[in-house]
């Protein structure tokens, strides 16, 4: 399982609750550029459109050797779960003012998959407390190391 793209952002903004693993309709060129690591995520959301999951704002760049009949970079894609899941993820997001965002993409067996996450908006106050932290971790990295 290698990783392709990871959303760092998402970490910081949203507090996870829970994730889950979806596969992404992709073209061939798509696929091509993805495994060759040329996507980025970190300005993508999870859209709810007709009761079907979209991965909106993505950017796969464009396949060098492909003529043509190359992709449009920024298109929305297709997340593919079961009927079942999907139901069960807008019942939560319609009811406790949730929402999904992407967190990485990667590859299971040779095939794109995309792990999104139900997360909750962090406030301000909630960020400056994670930067605390982050900073209090790497101070204390920096004296273990160096005693």
């Amino acid at each position: 399982m290698s990783d392709f793209a990871k959303n760092k952002k998402a970490f910081f903004d949203y507090e996870i609750l829970e994730t889950f693993e979806t596969g992404v309709a992709l073209t061939g060129t798509e696929v091509k550029s993805v495994k060759a690591g040329k996507i980025s995520i970190k300005e993508a959301f999870v859209k709810i459109l007709s009761n079907e999951l979209w991965l909106v704002n993505s950017h796969v760049a464009e396949y060098e050797q492909a003529n043509r009949f190359n992709h449009n970079p920024t298109r929305s894609r297709k997340l593919l779960m079961k009927r079942r899941e999907i139901d069960r993820l807008i019942g939560r997001i319609k009811e406790a003012g949730l929402t999904l965002v992407p967190i990485s993409v990667y590859s299971k067996n040779r095939l794109v998959k995309v792990e999104i996450a139900l997360a909750k908006g962090k406030k301000t106050h909630d960020k400056r407390n994670t930067i605390k932290e982050r900073d209090l971790q790497r101070e204390l990295g920096r004296d273990i190391k160096l005693k």
